[in-house]
Protein backbone atom coordinates (compact mmCIF):
# COMPACT_ATOMS: atom_id res chain seq x y z
CA UNK A 1 0.00 0.00 0.00
CA UNK A 2 2.80 2.14 0.83
CA UNK A 3 4.35 1.44 -2.86
CA UNK A 4 1.38 2.60 -4.41
CA UNK A 5 0.89 5.77 -1.59
CA UNK A 6 4.04 6.87 -1.64
CA UNK A 7 7.03 5.55 -3.53
CA UNK A 8 5.39 5.22 -7.13
CA UNK A 9 4.23 8.74 -6.89
CA UNK A 10 7.77 10.12 -5.54
CA UNK A 11 9.59 8.45 -8.39
CA UNK A 12 7.47 9.62 -11.24
CA UNK A 13 7.49 13.02 -9.87
CA UNK A 14 11.45 12.67 -9.89
CA UNK A 15 11.40 11.38 -12.98
CA UNK A 16 9.20 14.24 -14.64
CA UNK A 17 11.81 17.11 -12.58
CA UNK A 18 14.88 14.55 -13.55
CA UNK A 19 13.40 14.42 -17.52
CA UNK A 20 12.58 18.35 -17.52
CA UNK A 21 15.42 19.83 -15.81
CA UNK A 22 18.17 17.43 -16.69
CA UNK A 23 19.97 17.70 -13.48
CA UNK A 24 22.34 15.05 -12.55
CA UNK A 25 21.35 15.39 -8.63
CA UNK A 26 17.68 14.31 -9.23
CA UNK A 27 18.67 11.48 -11.37
CA UNK A 28 21.24 10.74 -8.39
CA UNK A 29 18.59 10.91 -5.84
CA UNK A 30 16.13 8.79 -8.31
CA UNK A 31 18.83 5.97 -8.45
CA UNK A 32 19.95 6.00 -4.51
CA UNK A 33 16.74 6.03 -3.48
CA UNK A 34 15.44 2.82 -5.90
CA UNK A 35 19.26 1.27 -4.98
CA UNK A 36 17.59 1.84 -1.19
CA UNK A 37 15.04 0.32 -1.73
CA UNK A 38 15.85 -2.60 -3.41
CA UNK A 39 18.02 -3.22 -0.41
CA UNK A 40 15.73 -2.48 2.17
CA UNK A 41 13.62 -5.39 0.26
CA UNK A 42 16.86 -7.69 -0.01
CA UNK A 43 17.81 -7.54 3.49
CA UNK A 44 13.99 -7.84 4.92
CA UNK A 45 14.31 -11.63 2.59
CA UNK A 46 17.31 -12.05 4.11
CA UNK A 47 16.60 -11.44 7.96
CA UNK A 48 12.93 -13.65 7.08
CA UNK A 49 15.06 -16.72 5.68
CA UNK A 50 17.18 -16.60 8.86
CA UNK A 51 14.59 -16.04 11.40
CA UNK A 52 11.47 -17.71 10.71
CA UNK A 53 10.54 -20.97 11.99
CA UNK A 54 10.86 -24.28 10.07
CA UNK A 55 8.34 -25.89 8.41
CA UNK A 56 8.51 -29.49 9.04
CA UNK A 57 7.12 -32.06 7.09
CA UNK A 58 6.67 -35.87 7.67
CA UNK A 59 10.16 -36.32 6.19
CA UNK A 60 12.02 -33.98 8.40
CA UNK A 61 10.96 -36.06 11.67
CA UNK A 62 13.05 -39.08 10.11
CA UNK A 63 16.22 -40.01 12.13
CA UNK A 64 17.93 -40.48 14.94
CA UNK A 65 17.30 -38.60 18.36
CA UNK A 66 19.00 -37.87 21.74
CA UNK A 67 18.65 -36.22 25.18
CA UNK A 68 19.19 -32.48 24.41
CA UNK A 69 21.47 -31.47 27.19
CA UNK A 70 21.38 -28.06 26.02
CA UNK A 71 18.56 -27.13 28.57
CA UNK A 72 18.93 -29.00 31.42
CA UNK A 73 22.58 -29.71 32.75
CA UNK A 74 24.24 -31.41 35.44
CA UNK A 75 23.79 -35.28 36.36
CA UNK A 76 20.65 -35.49 35.83
CA UNK A 77 20.31 -34.37 32.13
CA UNK A 78 23.52 -36.61 31.79
CA UNK A 79 22.10 -40.03 33.12
CA UNK A 80 19.12 -39.39 30.79
CA UNK A 81 21.05 -38.80 27.90
CA UNK A 82 22.90 -42.18 28.60
CA UNK A 83 19.89 -43.79 29.48
CA UNK A 84 17.37 -42.51 26.32
CA UNK A 85 17.04 -42.18 22.64
CA UNK A 86 15.27 -42.87 19.76
CA UNK A 87 14.86 -43.00 15.88
CA UNK A 88 12.46 -42.26 13.61
CA UNK A 89 12.83 -44.49 10.26
CA UNK A 90 11.43 -44.15 6.98
CA UNK A 91 9.02 -47.06 6.87
CA UNK A 92 7.26 -44.32 9.89
CA UNK A 93 7.94 -46.78 12.61
CA UNK A 94 9.78 -45.39 16.00
CA UNK A 95 12.07 -47.27 18.68
CA UNK A 96 12.82 -45.92 21.66
CA UNK A 97 15.69 -47.27 23.17
CA UNK A 98 16.27 -47.59 27.47
CA UNK A 99 20.35 -48.13 27.20
CA UNK A 100 23.29 -47.87 29.65
CA UNK A 101 25.46 -45.96 27.64
CA UNK A 102 25.70 -47.55 24.17
CA UNK A 103 24.26 -50.79 25.24
CA UNK A 104 20.37 -50.97 24.34
CA UNK A 105 18.24 -53.18 27.37
CA UNK A 106 15.19 -52.80 26.18
CA UNK A 107 13.54 -51.71 23.01
CA UNK A 108 10.07 -50.12 22.35
CA UNK A 109 8.10 -49.95 19.34
CA UNK A 110 5.49 -47.76 17.57
CA UNK A 111 4.18 -46.22 14.39
CA UNK A 112 4.35 -42.66 13.75
CA UNK A 113 2.31 -40.15 11.21
CA UNK A 114 1.51 -36.45 11.45
CA UNK A 115 -1.48 -34.42 11.84
CA UNK A 116 -3.10 -32.55 8.17
CA UNK A 117 -0.55 -29.94 7.27
CA UNK A 118 -4.04 -27.62 6.52
CA UNK A 119 -4.98 -27.56 9.98
CA UNK A 120 -1.58 -25.76 11.12
CA UNK A 121 1.81 -24.67 9.05
CA UNK A 122 3.45 -27.22 9.86
CA UNK A 123 2.87 -30.69 10.65
CA UNK A 124 2.69 -32.11 14.04
CA UNK A 125 4.01 -35.27 15.14
CA UNK A 126 1.48 -38.19 16.16
CA UNK A 127 3.03 -41.57 17.88
CA UNK A 128 1.15 -44.47 18.14
CA UNK A 129 3.19 -46.86 20.58
CA UNK A 130 2.51 -50.65 21.52
CA UNK A 131 1.60 -51.23 24.28
CA UNK A 132 2.75 -51.45 27.13
CA UNK A 133 5.21 -48.64 26.51
CA UNK A 134 7.56 -46.42 28.92
CA UNK A 135 6.71 -43.28 30.41
CA UNK A 136 8.28 -40.74 28.19
CA UNK A 137 5.90 -41.66 25.54
CA UNK A 138 2.22 -41.66 27.15
CA UNK A 139 1.63 -38.60 25.00
CA UNK A 140 2.46 -36.88 21.70
CA UNK A 141 4.88 -34.79 21.51
CA UNK A 142 5.52 -31.01 21.63
CA UNK A 143 7.51 -29.49 18.68
CA UNK A 144 9.29 -26.49 19.24
CA UNK A 145 10.77 -24.87 15.99
CA UNK A 146 13.83 -22.41 15.31
CA UNK A 147 14.85 -21.27 11.78
CA UNK A 148 17.33 -24.45 11.53
CA UNK A 149 15.96 -26.92 13.14
CA UNK A 150 13.52 -28.33 15.94
CA UNK A 151 13.02 -29.78 19.12
CA UNK A 152 10.48 -32.42 20.26
CA UNK A 153 9.62 -31.80 24.25
CA UNK A 154 7.95 -35.24 25.43
CA UNK A 155 5.92 -35.08 28.92
CA UNK A 156 7.18 -37.63 31.55
CA UNK A 157 5.34 -38.51 34.43
CA UNK A 158 8.73 -38.88 36.40
CA UNK A 159 10.73 -36.18 34.61
CA UNK A 160 8.23 -33.70 33.75
CA UNK A 161 9.55 -32.80 30.07
CA UNK A 162 12.42 -34.52 28.43
CA UNK A 163 14.00 -32.72 25.77
CA UNK A 164 15.14 -34.49 22.03
CA UNK A 165 17.11 -33.20 19.43
CA UNK A 166 18.20 -34.89 16.27
CA UNK A 167 21.79 -36.48 16.39
CA UNK A 168 23.70 -39.37 17.23
CA UNK A 169 24.80 -40.38 20.59
CA UNK A 170 28.28 -39.73 21.67
CA UNK A 171 29.62 -41.06 25.43
CA UNK A 172 30.25 -37.99 27.41
CA UNK A 173 33.14 -37.01 28.35
CA UNK A 174 33.23 -35.97 32.06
Amino acid sequence: MILILFIFPLSIILLVVWAITRKKIVGKILGYFWISLLGLFALGAIIRLLTDKKNLEKEDYYGQYIVDRDYFSGRQSDWQYNNYRFEIRENDSIYFYVTDKDKILKIFRGKINTTNPSQYISERLIIKMDQPTHHILTSNPTTYRWAWSFNLVFYSQKYNNVYFKKGKWKPINN
